[in-house]
């Protein structure tokens, strides 16, 4: 498994990516398919339209075939958990918006199905490429895995199998479905890569459920590598290296011996308190994406969902979820927690993502437009069924809801108000719900933490979404790579604004918690401990080690570091005081940036 095998390709080909789950992985690549080429519009004549409209739905029906037929073959108890990813797919080619207007491209245009499918295809993922969210955004890898199988089903190509994998083998692929990631047999494949794919693309999600290290993002991988060149898939670091040497194997499975004993290290506490040395209990929760997450979540240590995101159960879908499927979904997450809390935040999604037609403009700024809690505002009707959801889900276990982009005290007002309606009709009803559901907001505009002593004053918790806090305190947008550099957690007017929140909730008397992804961050989760935050929600992988870096200082040293930095001026004399005071106070615990 070195650099010994016959292989064309150069001796230690590094390249990075995103790693989307962590571990270390070392052996043959099996390659399913690489980059497709753009395709060239083919022009038919008036005659030929049936006959590529008849192509098209025959396309579909064989789609559907096979993936209800890869749901039926999947008899392992563990993955039935995850067979909704299927369904969203089956999903996908159920929409008539989809399937009409490449049919309507065959009629209209004069061109071939599978130019028209191409066409389609652009024009729906361009809609996922202009979200902000990166979770939402990622879900344009279901519409790429669609689009791809029924390519294939056009074209008459065969959809590639990985059942017949019997060594330990480094899955890779231009794109990896999840429909196919379902069906490996996680004792023979030990790695996936992949050119495309992002932390929150289902693939992503199955990767860090089957605890198999993954690498995406690595945009031209599949064009140069070939079966059966040895691989190592680092997705602790997003690193990949083809055809290792000798010297280079040595060292990779020296590194993994090492993650493989810090991890099991770190599991052991799993079950042990988020304690400070000197008794200061912190809160460490799970942000969740998906139900099937829940298990092993707890498994990490998680104590409850600090943020759960219900987005999941409106999109990949040709129709607006029922209240009855809204609370089937919410009330197993709430159950499967308890006693845990679970923090379930309405809709945070533009509103033509879930009603298309109300939008019909695009928005030139949709971070800042018609999202979240003024888009359930607006669709007063659909917001009313969510929260009736949420509150027949909270018989089950402790549930809470959360409002999400609070910029206003009048937002919260009318959203208790709506809230209230809601409770009067299910008594009416002899419905069960939780009659003190605990109410909290997202704390991610700088209005609102501006005015968190009076918005403390209307609820039972805060969430502070960092992400949003920062790039909105700052005007930066992350992803724009010409300003991404001024995007700091550390950034004297974030600290401060954190520092109201905090004392606000304090003063108050109410929970707040961080969500955003400073929780996670070692010295980042230090800092907000120091600034009176002892509740953190963070994809659960992280809890683990967290929860060490938390059981190994004294909260009172976390206060008097954070104190001094309460006067410094600038990013330099932040990065200069947490290097001096960081290594005096915290000896080896983290690193400085």
């Amino acid at each position: 498994m070195t650099g010994s095998a016959k292989t064309d390709i150069e001796e230690n080909r590094v390249l990075t990516g995103l790693g989307v789950s962590p571990g270390i992985a070392i052996g043959e690549l099996f390659l399913l398919n690489r980059a497709r080429q753009p395709g060239v519009t083919h022009a038919i004549t008036a005659d030929e339209v049936d006959r590529e409209v008849e192509l098209f739905q025959e396309a579909v029906r064989l789609s559907v075939e096979q993936l209800r037929e890869a749901k039926d073959k999947i008899i392992d108890k563990r993955m039935h958990e995850h067979l909704f990813i299927i369904d969203a797919h089956l999903l996908i080619l159920a929409d008539q918006m989809f399937t009409g207007d490449t049919e309507a491209l065959i009629r209209n245009d004069l061109i071939s199905a599978e130019s028209a499918l191409h066409q389609t295809l652009e024009k729906f993922q361009a809609v996922f490429d202009s979200i902000d969210d990166e979770y939402l955004r990622d879900r344009k890898a279901d519409l790429n895995s669609v689009g791809d199988r029924l390519l294939r089903n056009l074209r008459g190509e065969n959809v590639p199998c990985v059942r017949g994998i019997e060594k330990k083998t480094i899955l890779g692929a231009h794109e990896l479905s999840p429909a196919i990631t379902m069906q490996i047999d996680r004792e023979k494949v030990v790695g996936l890569v992949s050119d495309l794919g992002g932390r929150s693309s289902h693939t992503a999600i199955l990767a860090r459920s089957f605890g198999i290290p993954a690498v995406f993002g690595l945009e031209n991988f599949s064009s140069f590598s070939s079966n059966g060149v040895p691989v190592i898939v680092d997705g602790t670091d997003g690193v990949v290296v083809v055809n290792p040497s000798n010297k280079v194997f040595k060292e990779y499975l020296e590194k993994k011996q090492a993650l493989e004993y810090a991890e099991h290290q770190l599991l052991e506490s799993a079950g042990l308190a988020a304690e400070t040395l000197d008794g200061q209990r912190i809160s460490l929760c799970c942000n969740l994406e998906f139900p099937e997450e829940t298990e092993h979540a707890l498994e990490l240590g998680a104590e409850g969902v600090g943020l759960y995101r219900t987005e999941i159960l409106f999109l990949n879908r040709p129709d607006i979820p029922t209240e009855d499927e809204q609370a089937e979904a919410l009330g197993a997450v709430v159950a499967r927690m308890a006693p845990h809390p679970v923090t379930i935040r309405t809709l945070d999604v533009g509103g033509e993502k879930i009603v298309p037609e109300i939008s019909p403009h695009e928005e030139a700024n949709p971070a800042m437009g018609l999202r979240a809690v003024r888009f359930s505002l607006q669709e007063v009707g659909l917001f009313k069924t969510q929260l009736r959801a949420i509150l027949r889900a909270s018989q089950h276990g402790h549930a809470r809801v959360m409002f999400p982009m609070i910029s206003s005290l009048s937002e919260v007002r009318a959203c208790k108000a709506c809230l209230e309606e809601v409770k009067t009709e299910l008594r009416r009803e002899k419905i069960l719900f939780d009659e003190k559901l605990p109410v909290g907001i997202m704390v991610e505009t700088p209005s609102a933490a501006v005015l968190a002593d009076i918005l403390a004053r209307e609820v039972d918790f805060f969430a502070v979404g960092t992400n949003d806090l920062i790039q909105y305190c700052l005007a930066v947008d992350r992803g724009n790579k010409n300003v991404a550099y001024l995007y700091d957690p550390l950034h004297p007017a974030v600290l401060r604004m954190l520092r109201l929140v905090s004392e606000a909730a304090n003063k108050a008397g109410i929970g707040a918690c961080v969500c955003g992804e400073m929780a996670p961050d070692p010295l980042y989760a230090l800092i907000l401990l120091g600034l009176g935050f002892v509740e953190l929600s963070m994809n659960a992988l992280f809890i683990p080690a967290v929860k060490r870096i938390l059981r190994a200082v004294r909260y009172q040293d976390a206060e008097e570091f954070v104190n001094g930095l309460s006067d410094l001026a600038t990013k330099e004399e932040i990065t200069a005081y947490l290097k001096i005071e960081g290594d005096k106070r915290f000896p080896g615990l983290f690193e400085i940036p």
